[in-house]
This record gives C-alpha cells, structure tokens and sequence, in this order.
C-alpha cells in the first residue's frame, strides 16, 4: 500500500512536471497560453514576476476560494495543493527556461509549437488523472463549485475556463490598452487538450492496471 502510494505520487510530479513542459511550450508559441495560465501570463507580461511566480500566486487565490466555498468541508487534504502549486510554479520557470532558445517566427512554427505543447500538457494532465492523488487548484476549484452547489464538472469546467479566459482579456486592455497574451492558441488549447487527455486515457487504460494493480 504505502508502496503503490509512492508511486502515485512519482507519477503525479512527473506529470506536473510534463504540465510544465506543455505550458511553457505553448507560451512559447506566442500564441496565449492555455486557460488556467491565461491570467498569471498576462500578469507577467506587465508586473515584475515570472510566469511561475504569478501561478502559485494565483494558485494560492484559487485555494483561498475553494476554502471559503467548501468551509467545514475543506479537508486537510486540501492543503497539499499549497505545495503542488509551489512546486509547479517553479517547474514552469525551469521549463520556460530550458525553452529559451525556442523562438518560433514563422505562423506555421507557432502552430507547430502550440500544438507540440498542447500534446505534452494533454500527457501531463492524463498523468494527474492516473495518479489520482492530489489535483491542481484549478481543477480542485472546480471540484469545489461541483461539490458545493452540485453542478456537472464539465459544463462547469468549460464556463471556468471562458472565465479565466475572458479575465485574461480583461487585464490586458487595461494593462496594454489592447489584447495581449490571449489570442487564438488559448482557444486551441482549451479545445484540444482536455481532448488529448481523454483519447490517451482511453488507449492506456490498461496502466492503471500494470502500474497500481487491484488497489
């Protein structure tokens, strides 16, 4: 048991890990960034903090409201998104990082950038799933809305990442005056990704089985 426990959590940092490599990838792009990083990019377009910086920064706001949300229902468990969301801000700089030489110029470069990414975020994501262990804020906050007013998790999903979406576009007029760092890319990740996951999980759902056995 306490075996199968650590090797969930090994696949769920790597898979944040291999989230960082997507989100980075598509930031790369110049094309937006995907939903859930929409807001802290085009924070870091305008404030002295980098990306990862503003993620666990928003992280930490996401958790803020999923604790006023669930109130007596917010479990200790919940509190382990603190230092996920550390771990994954910093992981996106490291990544952003490694990616420095990456400045796709051509359109069609970008495209392929952005859907590289999109690819890699979709692995990511399925890995959180597999490793079913802890989520990230933005899921969890939807988890939260879902729990507490019992809503369905993918209509609900969606209208959150409209939100963060639009949010994004919001700011960055009033920073820039127009939109900058949400453009067609966050579409096209918020489409594909999730999409991606789905179609991994259901060609390898004998893992589940080989990596975790009957437990």
């Amino acid at each position: 048991m306490i075996v199968g426990k650590i090797r969930r959590y090994v696949i769920f940092i790597i898979g944040i890990f291999i989230n960082s490599l997507g989100v980075s990838l598509i930031t790369k792009a110049d094309m937006g960034t995907s939903p859930i990083s929409s807001i802290p990019y085009v924070l870091s377009l305008n404030l002295p903090f980098t990306l990862g910086n503003f993620t666990i920064f928003f992280s930490l706001f996401l958790i803020l409201l999923q604790l006023l949300i669930l109130k007596n229902n917010f479990k200790l468990e919940h509190i382990l998104q603190i230092p996920v969301s550390i771990v994954f801000g910093y992981f996106i700089d490291i990544c952003i990082a490694l990616f420095k030489s990456v400045q796709p110029e051509w359109y069609v470069a970008k495209i392929l950038c952005l859907l590289a990414g999109c690819i890699i975020l979709g692995i990511g994501v399925y890995m959180e799933i597999l490793a079913d262990v802890v989520m990230l804020p933005g899921e969890a906050f939807v988890r939260a809305i879902v729990f507490q007013w019992k809503t369905e998790f993918g209509i609900t999903k969606v209208v959150f990442d409209i939100t963060m979406t639009v949010a994004a576009g919001i700011l960055s007029f009033c920073f820039a005056k127009r939109l900058y760092g949400v453009r067609e890319g966050t579409i096209v990740a918020a489409v594909l990704v999730g999409f991606i996951a789905r179609i991994i999980g259901r060609h390898l759902s004998f893992l589940r089985q080989v990596l975790f056995g009957y437990e």
